[in-house]
């Protein structure tokens, strides 16, 4: 059988000698960018050829990166919202999770978020410290297998893990990973519950970051998470940091005893006052959350656990609900973000415009009871 014929080295000399002024026609002639000629970076020696210097090889490929992630918030893209439940067991959960990834990639996603805490059963719903012994730095396995497989399938993931931070800290965090597998930035939420079966208090320190946003290869993302959903404060900051889009990693569901009487309101509620965030801020808003029934160890009754209530959605900047996934199904949300209609929403609904940022002294109190 004959050898296969040696893959043929890049000519690197031939690209480096075409003119400035001809890389920037045939790569805007592909929708590429638009970019003035010299800004390129350019090879030493050159000589001048259609009126611009020569650039180099490196000098273009460094453009080209640098200004795909300078024009990425301009273009549209597929956003995967992984919709699952959760094993006792934490690798088997990593796993699934790297699969979903590597579907979603598969399936045209460009960005892929996964549920809060999905390498464990919500254990919150005790108070337990052997818990504590799960957690992992921001470099731990959670993160180096999701960086893998977003470098080797191309997507930006967002990356929720429990976080060891130092010994008696710990948070609820959210690992930002671009598409090079490069982390881009953390998030640790800020609103830590203590309800009945969402006993955080007990296991996560609050965050002490602020409400941030990451710039990735698809645009610029606000990550928060879960209870963060429902404070308007982290949502607006998240968006005046220049977010496209707010992701909330969430583990959301019923107290089954009282699904019957107050479980519709609930997850309406929960639906109503993200869409808000959308409209308030001109931005998409992605809800990912667990579907399936859990109990905590040694519950003597299915009605002390939690079910999930799955319900994952994109909605667009004007609050209209793009894609919604079912209640109690394991699955991928697959739905498109397209910047041009952020630009749209505020053109004609100026709230961002219209707001009378010298009056609103007194949001950093927790009441102006002292006020006649």
């Amino acid at each position: 059988m004959p050898d296969s014929p040696a893959r043929a080295k890049p000519d690197r000399s031939r690209i480096a000698s075409l003119p400035a002024a001809f890389l920037a026609s045939w790569l805007r002639a592909r929708g590429h960018f638009s970019f003035a000629p010299y800004s390129l970076g350019f090879a030493p020696a050159g000589g001048r050829a259609g009126g611009f210097p020569k650039p180099s090889f490196g000098g273009i490929l460094k453009f080209v990166y640098a200004h795909r992630m300078m024009s990425a918030g301009e273009r549209k893209f597929k956003l995967a919202l992984v919709q699952m439940s959760v094993s006792s067991n934490p690798d088997e959960n990593l796993a699934r999770a790297v699969g979903r990834v590597e579907e979603a990639a598969r399936a045209g996603a460009e960005a892929v978020c996964l549920p809060e805490l999905f390498r464990f059963p919500y254990f919150c719903q005790r108070e337990d410290p052997s818990w504590f012994d799960l957690a992992e730095p921001l470099s731990g396995p959670t993160t180096e297998a999701l960086r893998k497989v977003a470098r080797q399938s191309g997507v930006v993931v967002v990356a929720p893990f429990f976080e060891r931070r130092a010994p008696g800290v710990y948070h609820n965090s959210a690992a930002v990973i671009d598409a090079d597998g490069e982390i881009r930035g953390v998030y640790r939420k800020m609103h830590v519950p203590d309800d009945p079966a969402y006993y955080e208090k007990f296991y996560f320190t609050p965050g002490d970051l602020g409400f941030r946003a990451f710039d990735t290869r698809v645009g610029r993302l606000g990550t928060l998470i879960c209870w963060d959903q429902w404070y308007p404060e982290a949502a607006r900051l998240a968006a005046l940091r220049g977010a496209s889009v707010l992701l909330y990693p969430t583990a959301i569901g019923w107290h089954r005893h009282e699904k019957d009487l107050v479980g519709a309101a609930q997850r309406d509620a929960w639906r109503t006052v993200q869409r808000a965030h959308a409209i308030a801020n001109g931005v998409y808003v992605a809800v990912v959350n667990r579907v399936g029934q859990e109990l905590p160890a040694g519950a003597a009754s299915p009605e002390a656990g939690i079910e999930f209530w799955g319900s994952s959605f994109l909605a667009d900047p004007f609050g209209v609900i793009v894609a919604e996934a079912s209640a109690d199904r394991e699955e991928i949300l697959m739905a498109e973000v397209d910047p041009r209609r952020i630009e749209d929403v505020r053109r004609h609904w100026p709230f961002l415009r219209d707001r009378r940022i010298d009056a609103y002294q007194g949001l950093e109190r927790r009441l102006l009871d002292d006020e006649n």
